[in-house]
């Protein structure tokens, strides 16, 4: 491990809070190490952006415990008794009636609880890097999700960096996460290119155009080299949803109808399968307005046994077993024409086959949306596809062929690159940090 000195501004930090996941780096010349948290089994370089929140007796008292990233993950799996498990709190920044909730009675404020990982990452940085951190170049996507205006935008970025000076950090700096990425991919190069990077977030779709290289850097980076930047507010997560709503959730009872004698409704009401789709609103349901309109529902339901099953599903707070049952299909078919989803857990079985193509078929219209945007960067930079020298494909959903299929299409495969999906946006913040901070002593 390498040792630096006491001076916070000394340190090129770069991080990345993501909607899923997030990662932390150092950047000294020309070395860029990342931050390794620990977990059951070893070490990770992505740190979930998750908190879980729990009760603890202590010394005769009860109070809150908290946790965050692998190790919130870790008590929520033990638990036997749930707590709450809160993931994707980035997705809700630009959401002005979002102020705080209360939780286990105490009343917390959201950047209190984003406060709490952005602290964690921070500390799992000293202890690897022993010196005190206080400034970081923080990443941040061209559009946040739900930022309708150039306001909320504003409003959500706000409200990041109060989060972070609640964690303690004094200075920090934002950069494009899509123009992060750029700087990661840079560094491998020994000569100048046009470049289009494309950062598949949990919740966010960012594409920046901009020149890079060797040359760049030495004559002095001009503000013409960012050609320009898009984005959209959709990424893994409305993928992820797509596969609940298809798959899953008529296996759960959505579309069972209520006995002939009621008239044929609907048995459970739509908005409690629109909160399965977000795995993480999975605890919300557990009330006992939603137990109660459960029961009844499965009394009077045609298919009582699946409404059963959903019950479990929600008892059981079983919402990131199923996550994970979704990321393992995702996975699978990213490499394979054909796979199963597999939901195994406790008296609870959910199995069936799907196939890419079915897959692609319920994503077609998030699909349509990223082409849109990519399309419209060009047509507003006045570039054409021709000009591009390298396509460089970053975050986890970049896997998905048919998301790699649109850039394939338009700039053929031999110009689409990819690497370090899940870290290169953190040291391409790192890279720039070093840049910042050696620029502000010119």
């Amino acid at each position: 491990m390498r040792q630096t000195s006491n001076s916070p501004a000394q340190h090129a930090i770069g991080i990345d809070f993501g909607t899923t996941n997030s990662s932390i780096a150092l950047a000294s010349g020309d070395e860029v190490d990342l931050v390794r948290f620990p977990r059951r089994g070893g070490e990770t370089e992505s740190f979930r952006s998750v908190l879980y929140l729990e009760r603890i007796r202590q010394a005769g008292h009860l109070r809150i415990g908290n946790w965050t990233g692998p190790a919130a993950i870790e008590h929520y799996l033990d638990a036997e008794k749930k707590g709450r498990l809160i993931q994707s709190l980035k997705s809700y920044l630009s959401s002005s009636n979002l102020t705080g909730t209360e939780i286990l009675g105490r009343h917390f404020s959201f950047e209190d609880l984003i406060s709490r990982i952005l602290t964690d990452l921070r500390l799992n940085a000293e202890r690897q890097f022993g010196a005190q951190i206080r400034y970081a170049m923080v990443g941040r996507p061209v559009r946040f999700v739900g930022a309708e205006t150039t306001e909320d935008d504003a409003f959500a970025q706000s409200r990041l960096q109060r989060a972070f000076e609640l964690a303690g950090y004094e200075r920090i700096e934002f950069a494009m996460e899509p123009v992060a990425a750029a700087y990661a991919y840079e560094a491998t190069l020994d000569h100048d290119e046009l470049i289009l990077i494309g950062d598949f977030g949990g919740g966010t779709s960012d594409f920046s155009l901009l020149k890079v290289g060797p040359g760049v850097r030495k004559r002095g980076r001009l503000p013409g080299d960012l050609l320009g930047n898009s984005g959209l507010g959709l990424a893994g997560d409305a993928f992820d949803a797509r596969i609940v709503r298809k798959l899953v959730s008529p296996e759960l009872g959505a579309g069972t109808l209520l006995h002939p004698a009621s008239k044929m409704l609907p048995a459970v009401p739509a908005w409690i399968y629109s909160n399965l789709e977000r795995w993480h609103y999975l605890s919300f349901l557990r009330t006992r307005n939603v137990t109660e309109i459960l029961k009844s529902a499965r009394a009077r339901a045609m298919e009582p046994d699946k409404i059963q099953a959903l019950i479990t599903l929600v008892d059981e707070d079983l919402g990131f077993q199923l996550h994970q049952a979704v990321q393992r299909l995702k996975y699978e078919l990213s490499s394979a024409e054909a796979a199963e989803f597999r939901f195994i857990d406790g008296t609870l079985e959910l199995r069936k086959p799907v196939t890419r193509a079915e897959f692609e078929g319920w994503i077609a219209e998030d699909l349509a949306a990223i082409e849109g945007c990519v399309d419209s960067l060009f047509t507003r930079t006045g570039m054409s596809y021709p000009d591009v020298d390298r396509v460089f494909l970053t975050g986890g959903t970049s896997f998905v062929p048919a998301v790699r299929g649109i850039f394939e299409r338009r700039f053929g495969a031999e110009r689409v690159r990819s690497g370090n999906e899940f870290t290169s946006v953190a040291r391409g913040l790192a890279l720039r940090a070093e840049e910042s901070l050696l620029n502000a002593h010119i």
